[in-house]
């Protein structure tokens, strides 16, 4: 079965060789959003030869083409995940690093009624929550 990434490669006229398809398996299983060095150990579960050199420059590519988000969480790594077009924003557990997508639609709806008071329609936005997990009792 083709996933979302092999067909956007497709799509955008790319040449889908052996490592690109092993790399976009693996984006397209991914429930995260995997740095490089953690999308190269998975792609070499797969095919030991792919280099992390090879993922990089595919990564790299895979974002200049507009197939990719890439993410800065802090944390000194880019994280990516599908830009598949669903809107969602991101809490990131700071303690983990573990990123938590989310919709919210009062926070959709403040968003806009605040770039209206400004004078504008708002076109697009990302929204990034740093926290911490509360303790509970």
């Amino acid at each position: 079965m083709v996933g979302w990434i092999e067909r956007r490669v497709a799509e955008a006229g790319l040449r889908m060789t052996a490592p690109r398809r092993v790399i976009a398996g693996v984006l397209d299983r991914a429930t995260d959003h995997p740095d490089v060095e953690e999308l190269h150990r998975r792609a070499m579960a797969q095919d030991a030869r792919i280099s992390l050199a090879t993922v990089y420059r595919t990564v790299k590519l895979f974002e200049e083409k507009g197939i990719l988000e890439k993410h800065d969480f802090g944390y000194g790594r880019a994280r990516y995940e599908p830009a598949d077009g669903a809107h969602h924003d991101h809490l990131i557990d700071m303690t983990t690093g573990r990123v938590i997508e989310f919709v919210d639609p009062e926070i959709e709806a403040l968003q806009e009624r605040i770039a209206a008071r400004l004078g504008y329609r708002l076109k697009g936005h990302r929204l990034e929550l740093y926290g911490v997990p509360v303790k509970r009792d």
